[in-house]
């Protein structure tokens, strides 16, 4: 079989770029050398890397059912179950279809007040010259946001074990051991205990909301019109109601991934502001003539088009989600190439939103790259930091609108500056973490 051109496989290992102490870097490198697709080993694991837009659409979106999720988020069946993230074929499609109306748009729109409302209680407990991780605080915020738009439930207590739990289940599944053998999973090392721990605090924390939802009873505190209801309520063709392991699990998906995403993309917002004040000067001056001191409302949107641009050049340089893996149901070809069944696919918003061949001067933070003209310039596929086609990520539209309010209410009433020894850097995980944080100085605005 005819291969791809691609970085030499050496012995038994092949290559091995998620060890690497940069494989952001070394992904990035491979593409620009070998091109459109490359190939490589990874023990007995054989890579298709795609670096082209066509390719990418074709993968997402014209063959999508020829392909299922990868290796990564398999591995995290623990703790994200047989969620929506993880699920595949006719019993995805019909928990799509059941969850897809808690993100309509009109939908949407009512979360609004819930999103401006939680980022002006953060806000009252920050000092004037305070230093502080606004990774942390995005954290917190988009996990209260989350919690209390789709389910209703107010998350404070529980926060801290959240974010802690999720913490460590991040660390675990970056670099080398994304890659472990389901064996090696199961011994009992010291990173494989610190995993299962982390995930019964979550079990725990999940089958909490659901229980007290339950024995509040379906009308108590207007509940009944929310994602959580819903699930309790939703019965099958035979009229049977949701098992309990997967509400479990669709819960435990919508929570985690609800605001993780959002909450990656505002931390590398923040930085890129922080470090570009010429932006965010513009970004004020945009925040001051729309809303004049008032708090933002979903009416605003249509006006603040610089505050989504920075939001959209944000995810460009620093997407969430830096890599979208599948994995070959049966033999396929891609680009020219026989790619045989359960190789993997790899695809890197990192990588092609970064291709000078779309995006001119592409290290640089430029919001206006994202005005009419140029912006309907670039292909579809080279920009995909929710992914694409059917499994796109059901909460885009969600996050796209909490990422500008939160941005327009914190910037027009406080400026955020990189602290000086901020050593903020990209963590490949399953999302585009900041491995150190995010440390910046706060100030109030006059």
């Amino acid at each position: 079989m005819v291969r791809p051109p691609g970085p030499r496989n050496r012995g038994v290992v092949g290559n091995f770029p998620m060890g690497s102490k940069v494989p952001l870097g070394r992904f990035t490198q491979w593409a620009r050398e070998y091109g459109d697709i490359y190939y490589y080993r990874v023990f007995s694991r054989q890579v298709y890397f795609l670096n082209h837009p066509d390719l990418v659409k074709q993968v997402l979106l014209t063959d999508y059912q020829g392909y299922i999720k990868g290796e990564a988020l398999r591995a995290n069946r623990r703790i994200f179950g047989n969620g929506l993230v993880t699920n595949e074929g006719d019993s995805w499609l019909q928990q799509r279809r059941l969850i897809q109306p808690a993100f309509h748009r009109d939908r949407i729109e009512s979360y609004g007040r819930t999103m401006v409302g939680s980022a002006e209680r953060m806000m009252a407990g920050w000092q004037e010259g305070e230093r502080r991780d606004i990774h942390r605080d995005m954290m917190r915020l988009t996990l209260e946001i989350v919690a209390k738009a789709l389910f209703n439930v107010e998350i404070a207590a529980e926060r801290e074990r959240i974010s802690a739990a999720l913490d460590t289940v991040m660390e675990l599944s970056s670099g080398a051991r994304m890659l472990l053998p389901p064996l090696l999973r199961l011994l009992p090392t010291p990173g494989n205990l610190r995993y299962r721990r982390a995930a019964r605090q979550l079990d725990g924390i999940v089958h909490g909301l659901i229980g007290a939802r339950r024995a509040g009873g379906s009308d108590s505190d207007s509940n009944s019109d929310d994602l959580l209801s819903w699930l309790l309520e939703a019965r099958d063709e035979a009229g049977g109601a949701m098992p309990d392991q997967q509400l479990r699990d669709e819960v435990m998906t919508l929570l985690l991934t609800g605001h993780e995403t959002t909450a990656v993309s505002l931390s590398w917002t923040w930085y890129l502001l922080g470090r570009h004040p010429e932006v965010e000067q513009r970004l004020w001056s945009e925040l001051r003539s729309v809303l004049g001191g008032r708090s933002p409302a979903t009416e605003d949107l249509a006006r603040l088009v610089y505050t989504e641009r920075v939001v959209k050049e944000a995810m460009r340089l620093y997407p969430p989600v830096w890599a979208i893996v599948r994995s070959a149901v049966a033999e396929c070809e891609i680009g020219g190439y026989r790619v045989p069944a359960g190789a993997t696919v790899m695809m890197s918003p990192w990588v092609m939103h970064r291709d000078p061949r779309y995006y001119a001067e592409p290290e640089r933070f430029d919001p206006d790259r994202w005005l009419d003209d140029r912006g309907k310039a670039v292909p579809k596929f080279a920009y995909f930091p929710f992914g694409g086609g059917p499994r796109n990520c059901i909460g885009a539209s969600f996050a796209m609108m909490e990422a500008v309010l939160v941005l327009a209410t914190v910037a027009q009433r406080v400026r955020v500056r990189v602290a000086k020894d901020c050593r903020a850097e990209p963590q490949a995980s399953i999302t585009l973490r900041p491995r150190h944080g995010i440390e910046v100085v706060v100030s109030g605005r006059s």
